[in-house]
């Protein structure tokens, strides 16, 4: 399972699911602290700013990002859970972890699992661009970029609150809302 939070709630949230890895999506020179219990090993760092287009001295997430955390993922031998972070918890993080489940699970449907993160994290606006490359990446079709503009911007917040994204569709919770 895939844990998104918020840099502020970083360690809070690693301490309490037992997450052994870490993906980090913040501005380069943003000051954070790893959670002792996470190896260097196990976190990877992607350094860019939560921006859709391409500005003057900022970093857009790009191919290369995506690709990174895509290979990442492969070594993720899943025993305990994963954390994704980004500074609010709202836009790279939860773009990153929709990514990420359709990575890993080429069988799930782009739609079902953007309503999911919608009723799991209303406050989720996942970037679209990193959507958007995850989506040619694994050769989905728009799908995924569909998907998550159909559930639009999410509420306004400053930070997301904490919430787990599973890797497979758990039907009962689905039909019942209960995920």
């Amino acid at each position: 399972m895939i844990h998104v939070c918020s840099l502020a709630r970083l360690e809070e949230t690693v301490t309490r699911t037992g997450a052994k890895r870490v993906v980090s999506l913040v501005n380069f020179g943003t000051p954070m602290r790893l959670p002792a219990s996470v190896r260097h090993d196990d976190h990877l760092f992607l350094a860019m700013n939560d921006i859709l287009d391409v500005l003057p001295g900022m970093t857009p997430p790009g191919h290369q990002h995506v690709s990174t955390l895509f290979e990442w993922l492969e070594s993720w031998d899943r025993s305990a859970p994963l954390v994704i972070h980004c500074f609010a918890g709202i836009s790279r993080s939860t773009a990153a972890a929709y990514s990420a489940v359709c990575a890993l699970n080429p069988e799930r449907d782009e739609e079902e699992l953007a309503q999911t993160l919608r009723r799991l994290a209303p406050s989720a606006t996942p970037n679209r661009r990193i959507v958007s490359i995850a989506d040619e990446i694994l050769g989905r079709g728009g799908r995924m970029t569909q998907a998550i503009d159909a559930i639009g911007r999410g509420a306004d917040a400053f930070e997301g609150t904490p919430f787990r994204l599973d890797l497979d569709a758990d039907p009962v919770a689905a039909r019942s809302g209960t995920a």
